[in-house]
């Protein structure tokens, strides 16, 4: 296993995926790569500061800790809405896509089997799976909604970088098994941020305690694939989602 590394965590995640037929779902996931490869190469950030994995209807992205942050989260709400209405509107209703993504960071590391290995992990992705975004998700005219963690939130968002409004962000408290977890949902506030709401009663089934199964491609830094199913181990889960 690699000594644990200080990445930023970037996930999206496509709203409705299971729903959609074999050939739209082939849609979506190319519109999705485009769009990401898009967004990040707007944010200045090249491939070679980028590891890729990929889950069908996700992809996370481990992302240099040297790349720009504050770039980062403005391309992610200016450059990555104005993509998806741009590809949206060539497409029938059906094969429209909308996506929940969420910005953190944290420790990885990757074992021998090129799992990925960290509690910071894990907590991304209880945010990304968490009723608030996929509630926010519902009620946004837009195509995407943007959640960050409380780390990137204090670290970044507050102090108002070129194209990014603090005052646009609000506070959520998503809780979890494992307790209440700080992040902030980008856009106005709705009527589910009133109430906490425990994330064990998500329709997913968890995994075997300490993993999270991942199954299809794993990009480098030097864009080469690793074929077959990946197994992203965690230690104790972290906390995760929802107000």
């Amino acid at each position: 296993m690699t000594d644990p590394m200080h990445r930023t965590i970037l996930l999206f995640d496509i709203e409705q995926f299971g729903t959609r037929d074999d050939v739209e779902q082939g849609i979506l996931r190319r519109l999705l790569y485009e769009v990401v490869d898009s967004t990040l190469l707007a944010a200045g950030i090249h491939e070679s500061a980028r590891l890729r994995a990929d889950r069908g209807d996700s992809v996370m992205e481990l992302v240099d800790a040297q790349a720009s942050v504050p770039s980062m989260v403005k391309m992610l709400l200016t450059e990555t809405p104005a993509l998806l209405h741009s590809k949206n509107r060539l497409m029938a209703a059906s094969a429209q896509m909308r996506l929940r993504i969420v910005v953190s960071a944290g420790y990885v590391a990757i074992d021998d089997l090129d799992g990925w290995v960290g509690s910071d992990l894990n907590h991304a992705v209880r945010l990304l799976n968490s009723d608030p975004l996929r509630a926010a998700l519902k009620q946004n005219e837009d195509a995407s909604v943007l959640c960050v963690s409380d780390g990137i939130y204090q670290g970044v968002v507050r102090h108002g970088p070129l194209g990014v409004r603090p005052d646009d962000f609000h506070r959520i408290t998503v809780e979890t098994k494992e307790g209440p977890t700080v992040a902030w949902l980008h856009g106005q506030p709705g009527t589910s941020e009133d109430t906490a709401v425990s994330s064990a009663a998500s329709p997913v089934p968890d995994p075997p305690h300490g993993q999270t199964l991942i199954g299809g491609n794993q990009y480098g830094q030097a864009g080469g694939t690793n074929h077959g199913n990946m197994t992203f181990t965690f230690g104790d889960r972290e906390r995760g989602e929802s107000r």
